[in-house]
């Protein structure tokens, strides 16, 4: 029998991957105008499509879901268009590529965030800590907490960008529901005090990352579709009993 080692092939859902390197988001506040991917974006992941798979830096679902300056999104067509040059460069040279979906809730600033509108979360528990801004690092804000009706708003919003990401020419995708962002707001007890269907017990502090990943399977299979978690990571200020 043949040694299994880090150049091995392996099978990931639909995909046969020439080895078992994958590439984990990053962040690299890159995009362009409209927050577009642009030819910098491009030629940095053709750069990488060696790894067996990529995952993208993470993507806001909509303008309000931002939380960091110049991250490329996955809403409209003109972030759909630049992300299909990077598919098709990353195909081009023999590579996968999932897309990471993220909405960042109370890690924003409404200097982030159209009209300056307050950033939201499960709960109107204020971070510790600063917001990244394009004039420079700014003290977190109190958010407000969304409503029930708010919520499926958000859901229908990933279900959207899942939509646009397979224009985008991916092979599939990650929910980001780790590192302190609204999902992982929604799942950790130090930031979820609801009292209604979403909050209290596990099973409705899940429910909507349960919501958002039926949403998501509603447009892709399954065997397409991944979650980032993050159960012991208190970064951004996240924490649970």
């Amino acid at each position: 029998m043949s040694e299994t080692t880090l150049f091995s092939p392996v099978s990931v859902g639909t995909l046969q991957l020439d080895n078992r390197m994958v590439m984990a988001p990053m962040t690299r506040n890159r995009a362009g105008e409209g927050d577009t991917p642009q030819q910098m974006n491009v030629e940095y992941y053709r750069q990488r499509a060696s790894a067996g798979l990529i995952i993208t830096e993470a993507s806001p679902v909509t303008a309000a879901a931002v939380g960091y300056p110049a991250t490329p999104g996955i809403y409209t067509d003109q972030q759909v268009a630049g992300w299909r040059k990077i598919t098709d460069a990353v195909h081009n040279e023999g590579g996968h590529i999932y897309i990471q979906l993220w909405y960042c809730g109370r890690i924003s600033h409404p200097d982030l965030l159209p009209g300056r509108q307050q950033p939201v979360a499960p709960s109107a528990i204020r971070p510790e800590g600063e917001a990244v801004t394009y004039e420079g690092m700014k003290p977190f804000v109190e958010p407000r907490a969304l409503t029930a009706d708010e919520i499926q708003n958000i859901v229908a919003q990933y279900k959207h960008a899942a939509h646009m990401a397979q224009q985008a020419g991916f092979d599939g995708l990650e929910i980001h529901a780790a590192n302190g962002y609204l999902i992982d707001q929604f799942l950790r007890d130090a930031t979820n005090r609801r009292n209604d269907e979403y909050g209290g017990n596990v099973e409705n502090r899940m429910r909507f990352l349960n919501q958002v990943l039926d949403a998501v399977l509603e447009v892709w299979e399954s065997r397409h579709v991944g979650i980032r978690l993050s159960p012991e990571n208190s970064f951004n200020d996240i924490s649970d009993s």
